[in-house]
């Protein structure tokens, strides 16, 4: 007689999975802003700290650890048989929210959009290749008198 698996149990392993993303999420971010926290410290105790550097290390901890939180809320809610349109609304809801916050500590952390990354890589390609080609180069001696 072969086990089997029903509806209910499928449901409790889907919950299951979002519970333990959600965890991981709160893992990164404590984890994250610990070791963040200790460079900085080293760095203080060298006399070489930067405020700046150890706000960007917690925030893109912060960043990575809001991603498993809401991939935890989205297989949540995907995993009730019938969600009920609040369930839905509640889920887009929470995904804006934490979808402004990245935004937010996206240009708080490196000055510009996320959907302007491409720009800044694409400027300094262009500006390294620009500065090589409007360097001016010595002018060769030809021989030649000009008047």
């Amino acid at each position: 007689m072969q086990p089997t698996v029903n509806a209910e149990q499928i449901r409790n392993l889907i919950d299951l999975a979002g519970l333990l993303i959600d965890v991981a999420g709160v893992i990164v971010i404590l984890s994250g802003a610990a070791v963040s926290t200790l460079i900085y410290l080293a760095g203080v105790a060298r006399g070489s700290s930067s405020l700046t550097m150890y706000r960007k290390n917690v925030g893109r901890t912060l960043l990575l650890g809001l991603e498993f939180l809401v991939g935890g809320d989205v297989i949540r809610t995907v995993s009730v048989a019938h969600p009920e349109f609040m369930d839905v609304v509640v889920l887009a809801l929470i995904v804006m929210i934490r979808t402004a916050m990245s935004w937010a500590m996206e240009v708080e952390l490196d000055g510009r959009w996320p959907w302007l990354a491409w720009r800044s890589t694409t400027e300094s390609l262009t500006t390294d290749a620009s500065i090589s080609t409007l360097t001016p180069e010595k002018p060769q001696d030809s021989g030649r008198l000009t008047q």
